[in-house]
């Protein structure tokens, strides 16, 4: 199971990804070794190396490889990539008192000493509902799939709404046919064309939220009355921008600046546009080096991963939470005829 190294430094560091795993999970898997490769080479004098496992995108082999890594001297894992392997990765990890930086958009996999690094649903529905109740709104409306995002989303928009002081006056839960997308969308809008709403969140990536929209206008639901709210499975789809019926909604994302530099940086480095999650494994080996370079012996430790301050990576601003979720600094956008604009900036830091 041995592997590639990236760097040479002193600090041991091992990232488990599914580099032989089939289908998209192995290109993913690359893309995310490429990324660490990228910023181990943009950062002087990095005290790290990487040890590249491959956890085979199972839990088996990221049990294997986590204890792998850590029989060779591993102080911080960065990966896995799936919540099962991040689960498996943890009970050899935890015992040890090796910390986990993952993938994963799972927070099931979270927990104090394992941290999630990607973009979670929670922080876009906390982030888009704090916009919209900061521009008067209080009554919403939800259209969700029926399936684990659904679920989590649903319970994060139940606290977000609560803890702005609004209401949630419905959630309508679709099953992914047009039939049923289709009756809770004209359920919704009942409600919205009866005056009880003024904002209805449809997060839902692809061909759903534009279909979902087709409705609403329909039956006489537009933007130009109510707010239609996205998520960031929004970003960069040109489903959303191109849909004219979303346009006027807002979704919360990075500032794609950062991920646009990154990615002109990758292409030329290696000859092709980087996956979308590449950017996490530039961030979490730039993290690794940053914090040896800071941070001496407490390089790795709970208080300096979850420093409240938090890092700045190639999507913004961002910091790990004791319960082993992320905050992240998100911009919001609005759909202008084709196009997702900024109406607010992503925050620089964690300030008040």
């Amino acid at each position: 199971m041995t592997g590639e190294v990236l760097g040479n430094g002193k600090v041991r560091v091992a990232m488990l990804l599914p580099l032989s795993a089939t289908g998209n999970a192995g290109q993913i898997g690359l893309h995310i070794k490429n990324a660490a490769t990228l910023a181990l080479r943009e950062f002087q004098n990095a005290d790290i190396q990487i040890m590249i496992k491959d956890d085979r995108g199972t839990a088996e082999g990221a049990r294997a490889a986590a204890s792998e890594a850590i029989a060779q001297g591993a102080e911080l894992i960065l990966g896995p990539l799936f919540a099962q392997s991040v689960a498996a990765a943890a009970s050899v990890a935890k015992p040890a008192g090796v910390p986990i930086v993952a993938f994963s958009t799972d927070t099931s996999a979270a927990s104090n000493g394992v941290y999630l690094l990607s973009f979670l649903p929670q922080s876009d529905v906390d982030r888009i509902i704090q916009f919209a109740t900061a521009r008067g709104k209080r009554a919403f409306a939800a259209l969700l799939p029926m399936n684990g995002y659904g679920t989590v989303v649903e319970a994060a928009l139940h606290k977000a709404v609560a803890d702005r002081g609004g209401r949630i006056i419905a959630i309508e839960r679709y099953q992914l046919d047009r039939f049923d997308m289709q009756a809770k969308a004209q359920t919704v809008a009942a409600i919205a064309n009866a005056g009880q709403i003024d904002s209805i969140f449809m997060p839902d990536a692809g061909d759903a939220a534009p279909f979902l929209a087709q409705i609403l206008s329909t039956e006489g639901v537009r933007t130009d009355k109510f707010a239609f709210l996205g998520s960031g499975q929004w970003n960069a789809d040109e489903r959303i921008t191109g849909e004219s019926n979303l346009n006027g909604a807002w979704f919360p994302a990075p500032d794609n600046a950062g991920f646009e530099s990154f990615s002109s940086r990758y292409r030329a480095q290696f000859g092709t546009a980087p996956f979308r999650p590449a950017s996490l494994g530039y961030d979490a080996a730039s993290l690794a080096a940053g914090l040896t370079s800071r941070f001496g012996d407490q390089r790795f430790s709970p208080q300096t991963l979850t420093n409240s301050a938090g890092f700045l990576g190639v999507d913004g601003a961002f910091r790990l939470l004791p319960n082993g979720t992320n905050q992240r600094g998100l911009a919001i956008y609005q759909i202008d005829r084709g196009k997702a604009q900024i109406v607010e900036p992503a925050p620089t830091n964690f300030g008040s």
